[in-house]
């Protein structure tokens, strides 16, 4: 299982699984394209490279999210898939390369207005474990 959304009775709930911290990355991507968009009204194919840092998985995996968001209202983009690395040597940084579109009419479900850190939290057990709301 790559994600799972969870009943939230104001906001949108998610958790997101992965071998890896950067599988986890990937697939909070996938969550984060299905909870608001309607993929099949995309315009494919742009891509797009973004990087973030955080001090600890957490705080990556926030301003991750935060950039997907940034992309969202800002350039009306969509990943519908990433490929992630990370460095971790000092503070850890993620650098990823985004594959998706742009909105088009109809294509929004819901629009996402914040990432919180309400109940945010990621760990990992025998694999990673991550669990979102987005303010919508």
């Amino acid at each position: 299982m790559k994600y799972r959304f969870i009943d939230h009775t104001a906001d949108i709930a998610f958790e997101i699984f992965g071998r890896t911290l950067e599988e986890l990355m990937e697939n909070a991507t996938l969550a984060f394209c299905d909870a608001f968009v309607y993929t099949e009204k995309l315009e494919n194919g742009l891509e797009k490279e973004i990087e973030v840092k955080g001090e600890a998985e957490d705080m990556l995996l926030y301003h991750w999210l935060n950039e997907l968001l940034f992309l969202f209202g800002t350039e009306f983009f969509v990943a519908l898939r990433a490929e992630v690395e990370i460095e971790r040597e000092g503070t850890l940084k993620a650098r990823g390369k985004l594959y998706g579109g742009k909105l088009k009419a109809g294509a929004v479900k819901v629009e996402p207005k914040a990432i919180t850190l309400h109940n945010f939290k990621v760990e990992r057990n025998d694999e990673w474990h991550a669990f979102v709301v987005v303010d919508i």
